[in-house]
């Protein structure tokens, strides 16, 4: 039977389940959407929809690589790996990032083909799906930027980043069927100029994701109130009369903590050994914080 897990370890594993069943239901709604778009752009004669059921597709793609991700970042630490599996969740978003870039260039090269052959107007039904569409994306899009905010997530953020992408470009498929529709004839290539106009917006937030993966990826260190919070929860702590150094690093759903705290130097080594472990146990126990690892280093003072 398996050791049961420290709390702190089962606190980020729940996050991370919790997130991988978020991204599961991301995946069902683009396989639906998918569908949805390419019928309306058969259908409709509308290219913009068609790449947009294109996009969604590949959406599954990256959203099955965050899922992954999240099973892997949800592991407990081991021999091979004992500060845990956290990395996998920015490599995820990471990944996606590219997949995005991969999106916005294909959808472009096929865009100008689109704009280059004559071809028959959309019909002005497809409106009504698009409208459907772009507001259950913004509507995923916020749901999963919101619980990204919650568990501290940077795949999550760069999930609903990629939901509002794929509004956006609805929206821009939208704007262009209307042109064409109003314009009539000689305007059916509106919607494949809007379809071409969205990888600029596509392409624009891959270079938001990619900064935020590499961040964590890079182990940018974590926001200043954050680490005013660990300084202030380790100052607390019976014994402690300063802190020396206090560096803050992401890993995947929760924290590592390298901090230098400051004690009498007439202590005995046991006695300092107890307030290092006391400011462990305090850094762990603040499980809003998601802090899954502290290193406590003591420095004598007179």
């Amino acid at each position: 039977m398996p050791a049961e897990l420290p709390s702190h370890y089962a606190a980020t594993q729940r996050r991370a389940n919790a997130s991988a069943k978020l991204v599961l239901r991301g995946i069902a709604l683009n396989a639906v959407l998918a569908a949805v778009k390419f019928a309306g752009g058969i259908f409709g004669h509308t290219y913009a929809l068609i790449a947009d059921g294109a996009e969604s597709m590949l959406d599954i793609l990256s959203s099955l690589l965050v899922w992954a991700g999240f099973r892997l970042a949800a592991k407990p630490p081991d021999a091979d790996h004992p500060y845990g599996h956290g990395k996998a969740e920015p490599l995820a978003a990471l990944a996606v990032a590219v997949f995005v870039f991969f999106m916005a260039g294909w959808i472009a090269v096929h865009a100008v083909h689109e704009i280059m052959t004559p071809h028959e107007g959309p019909a002005g039904w497809t409106l009504v799906l698009l409208a459907g569409v772009v507001v259950t994306k913004m509507w995923f899009s916020r749901r999963m930027g919101m619980a990204g905010e919650e568990v501290g997530s940077t795949a999550l953020g760069v999930e609903a980043l990629h939901h509002y992408s794929d509004a956006l470009t609805s929206a821009a498929a939208f704007v262009g069927i209307s042109i064409a529709l109003w314009g009539g004839q000689g305007w059916e290539t509106a919607d494949d100029w809007a379809a071409l106009f969205a990888c600029v917006i596509i392409a624009f937030n891959g270079v938001t994701m990619v900064g935020k993966a590499l961040g964590d990826v890079m182990d940018s260190a974590a926001p200043t109130d954050f680490e005013n919070e660990v300084r202030a929860i380790a100052l607390a702590v019976a014994g402690v009369r300063a802190l020396d150094k206090c560096r803050v690093r992401k890993s995947g759903l929760s924290h590592l903590v390298d901090i230098h705290v400051c004690v009498d130097g007439e202590l005995t080594v046991r006695a300092g050994h107890t307030i290092a472990h006391a400011v462990k146990d305090a850094l762990l126990a603040s499980e809003p914080h998601a802090i899954s690892d502290v290193t406590v280093h003591i420095e004598p003072t007179k």
